[in-house]
C-alpha cells in the first residue's frame, strides 16, 4: 500500500481525501496526516497566493519525509470585500484558527452589504510534490453568497455563512457526501487524481 502525506492536523480534511480515493477506486493509497509521522519545523504561509503557500507545504513535508505528499491552502473570498480574507482567512480576526472570530468579522464587515453584491467563493490550491519526481498545483473553486447569520453544524471555518450556488442549504447544512462533491477542496482534489493514479 502506498502511503500519501496530506500535510495537515485537520481530521476532517483527512477524511475528505480518504473518501473522496476510496470512492474514485483508489484504495490501495493509504492517506496519513501530521500527526501519524515525525514532527519537522513546518514553514510559515507567507505566500501571497493559495497556489504558493499548498506547494510550499507541500515541498516542506515531502523533504522532511520522503512521502509523496499533498497540501493544500483555502479560503473564503469575498466579493465586497475585495478578493479578502483570501490567504489571510484562518487569521482574518488576528488569531490564527478562531473559526467563531473570523466569521463573526466578515458577517461586521459585510452588514451593511445588499443581498446582490454578497457574491463569495471558497478557493483551494492543492498541490503534489513527489520527491525526486513529480509537483503538481491545481485550484478549485465554489461559487456562492454569503448568509446573513450562521446556519448548520457541519464543516468548519466559513461553512455555515456560504450559500453554494443554486443552494438554499449553506455548506455547514450539506451532508459530506454533498461537500465532497461540490467543494473547493473536493474539486481541487479531484483535480490531482490523474497524478495520484500514478502513485
Amino acid at each position: 500500500m502506498t502511503r500519501l502525506l496530506l500535510a495537515t492536523r485537520n481530521a476532517k480534511k483527512l477524511g475528505e481525501l480518504r473518501r473522496i480515493l476510496e470512492a474514485e477506486g483508489l484504495g490501495g493509497i493509504e492517506v496519513v496526516g501530521l500527526a501519524d509521522v515525525e514532527e519537522f519545523d513546518e514553514a510559515p504561509e507567507t505566500g501571497a497566493t493559495f497556489e504558493e503557500n499548498a506547494l510550499a507545504k507541500a515541498r516542506d513535508a515531502a523533504a522532511a519525509t520522503r512521502l509523496p505528499s499533498v497540501a493544500d491552502d483555502s479560503g473564503l473570498t469575498v466579493d465586497a470585500l475585495n478578493g479578502m480574507p483570501g490567504v489571510l482567512s484562518a487569521r482574518w480576526a488576528g488569531r490564527h484558527g478562531d473559526d467563531q472570530a473570523n466569521l463573526e468579522l466578515v458577517l461586521a464587515q459585510t452588514s451593511d452589504t445588499p443581498d446582490e453584491r454578497r457574491g463569495a467563493a471558497f478557493v483551494c490550491a492543492a498541490a503534489l510534490v513527489v520527491p525526486g519526481a513529480t509537483e503538481a498545483v491545481v485550484r478549485g473553486e465554489w461559487r456562492g453568497t454569503l448568509a446573513r447569520k450562521p446556519r448548520g453544524t457541519n464543516g468548519f471555518g466559513y461553512d455555515p455563512i456560504f450559500l453554494p450556488e443554486g443552494e438554499a442549504r449553506t455548506s455547514a447544512e450539506l451532508d459530506p457526501a454533498e461537500k465532497d462533491a461540490a467543494s473547493h477542496r473536493g474539486r481541487a482534489l479531484r483535480a490531482l487524481l490523474p497524478h495520484l493514479r500514478g502513485l
